[in-house]
């Protein structure tokens, strides 16, 4: 009794206080009400493709619709052939076609919601990286229609963390806030990627453990992520994301 109450309290400062209060700004916030009145255009983050000549590979994220927004980012991949006059996309959904193919603008915003650019390539490191990357979308497990569950996965993030662990040049992981990123797309519960120096556990996405170099150190419990990175200074706050605090250098 004496560990559970300090367990307990733990639990409600660290991850559900948190959530609440992600939820009530959502909520008072101004949000679009159907997927109709959203905003899908080009938030025009990316350069324009017939204007870089080479290959080049991101990882963009943004959050989600509905009230699911509060807590969650959607995730997606786009890729770019040397010389070719324009992005691909690929996001996992739960309607239309399993693997949708430009569906949107490579950099479009998903439910108004603006992008960012969680990871990138380019250049020789981006071409050399292709080949694994399509690879990767073509073995992703649950591509068929169906094969999609908010919660705890297999979403849209379990469809890109699945590319990232099987394209280590990518030498990223989705943010706290990609719901779904931890779920073991592949039924493997612990894993140790020597090559990414990352070891981590889940409990089929309902709660996991990481410890990396490119997560630092993470808690996962009911899709709500925290922790700590000390190579880059980060804090994970569950539902808001990663916050840096880099020290200043004279």
């Amino acid at each position: 009794m004496l560990i559970i109450r300090p367990l307990l309290l733990a639990f409600v400062l660290i991850y559900l206080l948190p959530a609440a209060l992600a939820t009530g700004l959502w909520w008072m916030g101004q949000h679009p009400t159907s997927w109709s009145k959203a905003d899908w255009s080009s938030a025009s983050l990316l350069p324009l493709a017939g204007e870089d000549k080479d290959a080049a590979v991101y990882i963009l994220a943004a959050r989600t619709g509905g009230l699911k927004g509060a807590l969650s980012e959607h995730s997606w991949i786009v890729t770019k052939a040397p010389g070719a006059q324009r992005y691909e996309r690929y996001d996992k959904v739960g309607w239309g076609m399993p693997i949708r193919h430009n569906g949107y603008a490579a950099d479009g915003r998903w439910y108004s919601n603006e992008p960012r650019v969680v990871a990138a390539l380019h250049g020789r490191a981006a071409e050399a990286a292709l080949p694994d990357i399509a690879r990767a979308i073509q073995s992703y497990p649950f591509a068929a229609r169906g094969g999609y569950r908010i919660f705890p996965g297999p979403n849209s993030n379990s469809f890109v963390a699945h590319v990232l662990r099987e394209v280590p040049a990518l030498g990223a992981v989705l943010p706290p806030a990609a719901v779904g990123r931890d779920y073991p797309t592949d039924g493997r519960l612990v894993r140790l990627d020597r090559e990414a120096r990352q070891f981590s556990v889940s409990l089929f996405g309902y709660a996991g453990l990481s410890i990396g170099m490119q997560s630092g150190f993470e808690v996962n419990l009911l899709g709500l992520v925290a922790g700590i990175d000390p190579f880059r200074w980060q804090i994970k706050i569950p539902a808001f994301g990663a916050f840096g605090f880099a020290p200043r250098i004279a």
